[in-house]
């Protein structure tokens, strides 16, 4: 892990614990011949749906296609909503907006944030995999009611 990024998610925690801010996010699942990409970031361990942060101004859908484009490189054709879901463990209180894109084009360019994007078999996902990410893959892989809300 970036030890640069790892002292500017640790400034990041100590600003959220202070000031308990609403975060809203973005994260699509990818998934293209029975295969989803994940990525690796360089300031926290685990495996994660591409995604981050909506900006001030921004829509979620314009939000999802650029955080793509930024973690890997990705152009997005057609998109589903999948789900809406907050995860209010921490000091922040975050609603993740979940996207699900079947047509795609990756390039493998990526920023700082990324260290690593791999397309994975749905029956050969990777260890450490992010709980709330884990739990997606296996409402989709069971069908789940599209959209859906909950926790993360």
């Amino acid at each position: 892990m970036s030890l640069k990024m790892r002292l500017l998610f640790a400034g990041a925690r100590i600003y959220w614990h202070l000031f308990k801010p609403v975060n809203f996010g973005v994260q699509v699942m990818l998934i293209r011949d029975g295969q989803v990409a994940l990525v690796r970031h360089s300031y926290k361990p685990g495996w994660y749906f591409p995604g981050g942060g909506v900006k001030r101004k921004e829509n979620v859908e314009t939000a999802v296609r650029r955080e793509a484009m930024e973690e890997v490189g990705g152009a997005l054709g057609a998109l589903q909503l999948f789900g809406i879901y907050a995860n209010l463990a921490g000091p922040t209180s975050n609603h993740i907006t979940l996207f699900l894109c079947h047509e795609f084009e990756l390039n493998g360019q990526s920023d700082d944030e990324i260290t690593e994007m791999k397309l994975f078999p749905f029956d050969q996902l990777p260890e450490g995999i992010n709980r709330g990410t884990r739990c997606r893959i296996e409402e989709y892989l069971n069908g789940g009611q599209s959209p859906a809300f909950g926790n993360w």
